[in-house]
């Protein structure tokens, strides 16, 4: 569409106000607003900073504009648009923008947010008189779809914008909101959606998501896509200090960051996980002789800690931050004008959309400094920069929906008006991954969320849903649905306390939560970091951590349940072609050159398609090193497959690590004599995989998650809230009588679907096993390798689910790279 045609889609306050800020109106977003007139869905695809967000809104404030003109504020309220985000954050600074335009054309509009930051009043008044745009969060939906006369609230609804839907789309946030639109479908059929996105892998299954799906086919929303921008310039530190060969703290390279942080006018420093935010910060702190403000954010720090940093950098009043992905998505710092992302990005539409966060222009290159932590993360940032030089994408393709986030639609409808089971079937189907639900799995989830299944129906703590006489589904008491509302959501936190920083006795400032399962290892005297500050341990009161400030060179690192990001399919092809191939080594650091040729040296590179396995004898033990580069989450399974099969070879594995690039098993008898083709068949994904999850924590833990979201096991309640043992003891009850009584419940199925996809990556190892299928090579070492230096040194290290700061100690790394490199 030509923008000459701007005058028949853009009324004539509009066009004044883009020709008086010498703009005119990109296609992308004359074809937004066409699209919204002729009642189609819309998927938008464009790069940062080209209008992406405006273009999304520009139906809604045209249609506004013509519909309040002249009415004054005693018009009547009604919802006309919801803009759903992930973040809390992005709503905030999408409605502090929006406003920019809407007060410049003179608008008189209601525009609010609703978070879960969102004082009660509030929440109230908008109920009883909502604003024209209403800005929130997937969950703040799902509460209101839960509350009674929703429909009435929803009714005017004309349209619904969906931004960054590839971040929500793929997770189980994204199964409960498909369900809640299909619901508001129902009650505002006029309603057209809108998707905005600048990174999208599987563009034609985020077009089904978007689009109410009709019985027997399929429909989607129009892609409408936007020019491309200026390529970004990314650039791979090359620090000046010695390349650690493992770890993840970066502590080698963060005087060059320093530096380069000194040379912009604004930087967001990323990083992968909470726990190395806090380290990042002190870290960069300590380095800080020019007193530089540098801030902290990131997800476990107070709302109030939050906001004060997006304040300031809204006001352009700091020079740097260190966050974690809580500022990934679409939020427009104008003066940010360089990102770092410190350790590899894991995926290459992750490290699109980070960069996207500096110079957010369409016309401006974004700049990016990747500073790799160890030698295998500068091969994976190299394919991560080659990856964004050529626009290539990576995301996991769109799976069926979910059966606890069902369940807890299904109950969340209950705490409404009620629902009727045929026509509750019939809306669910709408929704892209409920599609191919069928009848018989839809009446089980229904019965389980109703009294527990068959195998819990006695208990009548399980029954929560009723059929009244006229046939229609509602919640037993409003007590029910009282805690249901507290509990809504799919995202399940490790169990959190308070931690709340006083100099003397009681009251003191809340700096945020942290894992209840770190504050119990700690006693009372102990020091960590936490809100960019080293804190000292009092104790635990209530639900709360009380500490004071303290002064200490060396305190503990919070980790975090959260984990890290696992390593994209894509990236881990790139990285084994690399590996394989001297002749694309010119483009890494002569350190990680040097390395590599000592592998050859030592050993052999591995084979792109194949699976190079290494055995050797160290310190009266015996290891195996593998080479799948397939992800620590795979990594891990395999370690625990192989570590049966070589029990029953009779081999006595005492235990098994995994990283990012290569699973190390060690035991007491020589492991080089075994069959390795056969070791690695993949025949071990099936009764050897069955029976270790049967007698697995893992699965316990899996299903204890799929409880709290199916409601099942409820974290708060009125006035209290579980601890984290309380909620492990009751779900492992359950988990037991489940398995005893009824092998085949719902909830069971929904906790091998979330092990196999998520903590298991079983696809991908059973892809990665078919891949390399007659092509394992064996090599007998005296000593060790040089590339099996970095997963050997987390032997011994303690596990944690995330990252934390490294605890290798600095000896035992020397020795290990010592024997390495001797080539005699």
């Amino acid at each position: 569409m030509s923008p000459v045609q701007a005058p028949d889609l853009l009324p004539v306050r509009f066009v004044d106000w883009f020709s008086g800020r010498g703009w005119q109106a990109r296609d992308h977003q004359l074809e937004m607003i066409a699209a919204a007139q002729a009642g189609e869905d819309a998927l938008l695809i464009a790069p940062t900073g080209g209008g992406k967000t405006l273009g999304g809104f520009l139906p809604s404030l045209i249609d506004l504009a013509a519909s309040t003109e002249g009415q004054g504020a005693s018009r009547p309220h009604a919802l006309h648009t919801i803009y759903i985000s992930p973040l809390k954050a992005l709503s905030v600074d999408v409605a502090r923008n929006l406003m920019i335009p809407v007060e410049q054309m003179g608008l008189d509009l209601r525009i609010e947010t609703r978070t879960g930051d969102t004082s009660a009043a509030k929440r109230q008044r908008q109920r009883a008189h909502p604003p024209d745009i209403l800005l929130t969060t997937p969950e703040q939906l799902a509460l209101f779809c839960a509350t009674a006369n929703a429909d009435a609230f929803f009714r005017d609804v004309r349209r619904i914008i969906i931004d960054e839907v590839h971040a929500i789309a793929p997770q189980k946030r994204g199964n409960l909101l498909s369900l809640d639109l299909a619901t508001i479908r129902q009650w505002a059929p006029q309603a057209t959606r809108a998707g905005l996105s600048a990174t999208v892998s599987d563009e034609g299954g985020l077009a089904r998501w978007l689009v109410a799906q009709p019985t027997g086919g399929d429909a989607f929303a129009r892609i409408i896509r936007g020019e491309a921008g200026a390529r970004p310039d990314v650039e791979i530190l090359e620090p000046s200090d010695r390349i650690p060969w493992a770890g993840h703290s970066g502590r080698h390279a963060l005087g060059d960051v320093y530096d380069r942080i000194k040379a912009a006018k604004m930087t967001l420093v990323f990083v992968n996980t909470r726990s190395q935010a806090e380290l990042t910060f002190q870290e960069l702190w300590a380095r800080n002789a020019d007193n530089l403000p540098i801030a902290l954010h990131h997800g476990s720090l107070s709302p109030e800690q939050r906001r004060k940093v997006e304040k300031a950098m809204a006001e352009g009043r700091l020079k740097a931050v260190v966050c974690t992905s809580t500022l990934d998505l679409g939020i427009d710092w104008g003066d940010v004008d360089l990102v770092i992302q410190m350790g590899a990005p894991k995926g290459s539409s992750r490290l699109i959309q980070r960069l996207g966060r500096s110079n957010h222009r369409l016309d401006a290159p974004s700049r990016a400094l990747l500073a790799p932590t160890n030698r295998f993360e500068h091969l994976e940032c190299q394919a991560a920069r080659e990856a964004v030089a050529g626009n290539v994408l990576d995301g996991e393709p769109l799976a069926a929906g979910a059966f606890d986030v069902l369940a807890q639609h299904i109950m969340g409808r209950g705490c409404g008006d009620g629902f009727y089971a045929d026509a509750l079937f019939d809306e669910i189907r709408t929704s892209a991954p409920y599609a191919e639900l069928d009848r018989e799995t839809f009446d089980r989830i229904l019965d389980f969320t109703a009294t527990g299944g068959y195998a819990l129906n006695t208990y009548e703590r399980f029954r929560r849903l009723v059929k009244r006489k006229d046939g229609r589904w509602s919640a037993r008491t409003p007590q029910i649905a009282q805690r249901y509302r507290m509990n809504v959501g799919t995202i399940v936190e490790a169990p959190m306390l308070d931690v709340v920083v006083s100099s003397r006795g009681r009251g003191g400032h809340r700096l945020g939560q942290i894992e209840e399962w770190f504050v119990e290892q700690l006693v009372p005297g102990d020091t960590f970091i936490f809100a960019g500050q080293v804190l000292r341990f009092v104790g635990i009161e209530e639900m709360a951590a009380r500490v004071t400030r303290a002064a200490d060179a060396d305190p503990k690192v919070p980790s975090y349940q959260g984990g890290k990001f696992p390593l994209s399919t894509y990236l881990a092809e790139r990285v084994r072609d690399l590996v394989q191939d001297p002749g694309q080594w010119d483009r890494l650091p002569g350190q990680v050159r040097d390395w590599l040729s000592l592998q050859q040296q030592r050993s052999r590179l591995p084979d792109a398609n194949g699976l190079l396995v290494e055995t050797f004898p160290r310190s009266g033990r015996y290891h195996l090193v593998c080479y799948p580069f397939e992800g620590r989450l795979a990594h891990q399974t395999l370690g625990m497959l192989l570590t049966r099969r070589l029990e029953r070879l009779g081999l006595r594995p005492m235990g098994f690590v995994a990283n990012e690039y290569a699973v190390s098993v060690w035991g007491l008898r020589d492991l080089s004599g075994v069959d390795f083709d056969s070791l690695f068949d993949e025949d071990m994904m099936g009764d050897d995989l069955d029976a270790w999850l049967a007698e697995s924590q893992l699965m316990k833990r899996t299903f204890r998650n799929c409880a709290v979201i199916a409601g099942l096991i409820e974290r708060r309640f009125p006035g209290m809230e579980k601890s984290g043992r309380q909620v492990t003891f009751s779900t492992d009850l359950i988990y037991d009588v489940l398995r005893e009584h009824e092998p085949d419940h719902v909830l069971l199925r929904a906790a091998w679907q979330d092990a196999a996809a998520g903590l298991l990556d079983i696809r991908r190892l059973g892809e990665a096993l078919a891949r390399v299928r007659g092509r394992v090579t064996h090599i007998a070492l005296d000593r060790i390798s040089p590339l099996a230096v970095p997963v050997m040194l987390e032997i011994g290290k303690e596990p944690v689910y995330g990252e934390g700061h490294d605890s290798i100690l600095e000896d035992a790394a020397e020795d290990l790279i010592a024997e390495a490199v001797r080539l005699d």
